[in-house]
C-alpha cells in the first residue's frame, strides 16, 4: 500500500499541493505530481516509492562525487524510481524517468537499510541514483536510525527541494553534492523543465550551514560548456559558496543518455578549458574524471589525496597538508 505523504497541504475540492520541491504541484484527485511518485486519493497525498529502492549498491564515496568527505571510504547507496526533473541528457534515466506507479521493487524497511550499511562496513549512507527529494519521507526514516548508529548521511541532489524539505532534512544531513547544471535559467527551463533560481538559493543556504557541500557540473557540448557561462558559474561558487568549495566537472556520454544522442561527448579540450576557468576564478579544488583527480594543497601544491580512478591514497596528516599544515580534508 502507498504511504501517506508528509510534505503537502490540502487545498479546495480534494486538491492537494505537494510541498516537497519548487514545482509545488497542485494535484487533483486521482492525478499524479510532476515527479510521478505522488498521487492524490480523495484529497490526501500518497507517496508511491516509499520503501521501494530501485537501486542499491556499495560505492566509493568519491563516486558521488565527494572528494573532501570521508575520502577513501565506501558508502551504502540507494535510490528509487522517479525524478522532479526531465533532463533529456539524464544518464540514470532507467530509474529516474520511471513512474512511481510502475511495478515496484521489493519493500525494504528503513531499519534494514541501516543494518545493511553497517554489515558492509560503510560509515555513511548515500541517497543517490535518482533525486532524493522525491523520496524524502523514506530517506528521513532511514537517516534518523543511521545517525543514531553513528553513520553519516549524504544526498546527491539537483538542489530543487523546497525550504520546508531542506529545513526538515538539514539537521540529519552531513554532506551533499548538488548538480549546478548551468547559470542560465533558459537552460534549466528547456533542458530540465525547472527553474534555476531555487537551486542557487538552496546552494547559498547550504554554504552557510554546517553541511559539507560539493558541486558538480555536467559539460554538455553546445549547451552547458560555453566559457562565458562557466566563468559566471565558477565566480558564483567562489563568491557565494566559498573558494574552497570543490567543483567537479563531469563528462557527457551520449550513448547512455536518455534522449540526447545527437549531442557529442565531452572532449578533453572542453574539460581542460573548464578546469582552467575554475582555477582562474580562484577555486582551490577543481576536479574532473580523467586528468585532475588528486587533491593538491592550494597553498604549497603538495599532493594530499592521490586518486587513480576510485583507488585513494591519503597523504594528509589528520586532514592537513603534510608539507605546510594547511587544513584540507573534511573530517566528520
Amino acid at each position: 500500500m502507498p504511504e501517506k505523504a508528509k510534505f503537502y497541504h490540502a487545498l479546495q475540492a480534494h486538491v492537494a499541493q505537494c510541498d516537497l520541491c519548487h514545482h509545488f504541484c497542485k494535484i487533483r484527485d486521482g492525478r499524479y505530481g510532476f515527479c510521478r511518485t505522488r498521487v492524490n486519493r480523495g484529497g490526501k497525498l500518497f507517496t508511491l516509492n516509499y520503501g521501494h529502492p530501485a537501486a542499491i549498491g556499495t560505492d566509493p564515496v568519491e563516486k558521488k562525487p565527494l572528494y573532501h568527505f570521508l575520502p577513501g571510504s565506501l558508502t551504502f547507496s540507494l535510490g528509487t524510481y522517479g525524478c522532479n526533473f526531465r533532463c533529456d541528457n539524464c544518464q540514470n534515466w532507467e530509474i529516474s524517468q520511471k513512474s512511481g506507479h510502475d511495478r515496484q521493487p521489493p519493500f525494504r524497511t528503513a531499519v534494514s537499510v541501516v543494518q545493511a550499511a553497517l554489515a558492509r562496513g560503510c560509515p555513511s549512507i548515500s541517497f543517490t541514483y535518482n533525486e532524493p527529494t522525491i523520496f524524502a519521507e523514506y530517506a528521513l526514516d532511514i537517516m534518523k536510525p543511521a545517525r543514531s548508529a553513528g553513520l553519516k548521511n549524504i544526498w546527491v541532489s539537483n538542489g530543487y527541494m523546497s525550504d520546508y524539505c531542506l529545513d526538515t532534512v538539514a539537521p540529519l544531513l552531513d554532506a551533499v553534492n548538488i548538480d549546478l547544471k548551468s547559470m542560465d535559467d533558459a537552460f534549466y527551463r528547456r533542458t530540465c523543465s525547472a527553474l534555476q533560481r531555487p537551486v542557487l538559493q538552496n546552494l547559498k543556504r547550504l554554504a552557510r550551514s554546517d553541511i559539507h557541500l560539493e558541486i558538480t557540473t555536467l559539460l554538455l557540448p553546445g549547451l552547458s560548456d560555453s566559457p562565458e557561462m562557466l566563468r559566471r558559474l565558477a565566480d558564483f561558487i567562489a563568491v557565494e559558496l566559498g573558494p574552497e568549495t570543490p567543483w567537479h566537472l563531469s563528462s557527457f556520454v551520449p550513448w547512455i543518455s536518455w534522449k540526447s544522442h545527437d549531442i557529442p561527448a565531452t572532449t578533453a579540450e572542453g574539460t581542460e578549458t573548464a578546469h582552467a576557468i575554475g582555477k582562474k576564478a580562484g577555486l582551490a579544488y577543481v576536479y574532473d574524471q580523467h586528468h585532475h583527480t588528486s587533491t593538491l594543497c592550494p597553498k604549497c601544491g603538495t599532493t594530499i589525496v592521490e586518486r587513480h580512478r576510485y583507488t585513494t591514497i591519503r597523504h594528509d596528516k589528520a586532514g592537513s597538508c603534510p608539507g605546510c599544515g594547511y587544513p584540507i580534508v573534511t573530517q566528520r
